[in-house]
């Protein structure tokens, strides 16, 4: 099988790359092609000619986003959406990956009065750029290709590039305290996990969107002291609402995903956010190889 990898060289498109490692896998970081231009989509998908291409190129600084709505459209909804184009030409299928952010929260609660995780049926209402550029991409993917699999996932960390654990780890050996937000909650995800799952996804022939995160649910603050605890850092963190923060983009409160699709259809579970936490810095801790 040939796959292609878009966003090749963020951290979850490094992972997928190893995931497909036993395939004959081409990784094509933005430097190699930027998703936002059709024809560069349109040439490397035709001379590829790829059985399946995993997108895993976006734009992710929601703040960023909110202060260049264009760019955030012309990356999150139009790059999908040239991919799908080129897939449909060439009978490929589409993996590309969306975002809980798509969503506004909270959901209702469930009969056993918590709040429930948003499930693949439940309307998208995102409350930002980035949101609607991610749902937009959604939206454009499904009405042009019928062999595709639109992935949400959420609070994407790995070894490799910039994610909220890294950065708190880095700050917690930097400062005396940190002020984590205790007033978001969401679904850690492992990239390592994640990329795995897509690699089973890819084969699976059952088409649509499926939420894949990591089991399980904690605030920004349960997450943040969680890993310094688990690299061995001592640091205080304080936790604060997220009104302590002047960001441009408003963030969901709350965009747990539901994975009970993905877990019925065999697509999972992933492990328990913690024992992805767990994976991570153990990884992050491993002496670098030859």
């Amino acid at each position: 099988m040939r796959v292609l990898v878009t966003g090749a060289g963020g951290q979850l498109g490094l992972d997928v790359v190893d995931a497909f490692a036993e395939h004959e896998v081409v990784g094509l970081s933005h430097a190699d092609l930027d998703v936002a231009q059709e024809p560069a989509v349109a040439a490397a998908v035709g001379d590829l000619a790829p059985d399946v291409v995993v997108n895993a190129a976006a734009w992710t600084d929601v703040d960023g986003c909110e202060q260049d709505p264009d760019r955030a459209h012309r990356i999150n909804a139009l790059g999908p959406w040239w991919l799908a184009r080129a897939c449909e030409r060439t009978g490929a299928t589409l993996v590309t990956l969306s975002t809980d952010y798509v969503f506004s929260g909270p959901p209702e609660r469930g009969p056993d009065g918590r709040l429930r995780g948003f499930d693949e049926l439940d309307p998208v209402r995102p409350l930002n750029v980035y949101g609607r550029s991610k749902a937009a991409g959604e939206q454009l993917v499904r009405e042009t290709l019928a062999a595709h699999h639109i992935v949400r996932t959420a609070w994407l960390c790995g070894a490799r590039g910039g994610n909220f654990v890294r950065t708190m780890l880095r700050l917690g050996r930097e400062r005396a305290e940190l002020e984590v937000v205790d007033d978001e909650v969401g679904s850690p995800t492992f990239t390592r996990d994640l990329a795995r799952a897509l690699r089973e996804l890819a084969t699976s022939g059952r088409y649509g969107t499926v939420h894949l995160v990591n089991e399980g649910r904690c605030s920004r603050y349960e997450l943040a002291v969680r890993a310094l605890e688990l690299a061995r850092l001592d640091t205080p963190v304080r936790p604060v609402g997220s009104a302590a923060f002047a960001r441009p983009a408003v963030r969901p409160t709350f965009s747990v995903l539901d994975t009970r699709h993905a877990r019925l259809s065999g697509l999972g579970p992933l492990p328990d956010w913690e024992q992805g936490l767990a994976d991570l810095i153990a990884e992050l801790d491993a002496p670098p190889t030859a």
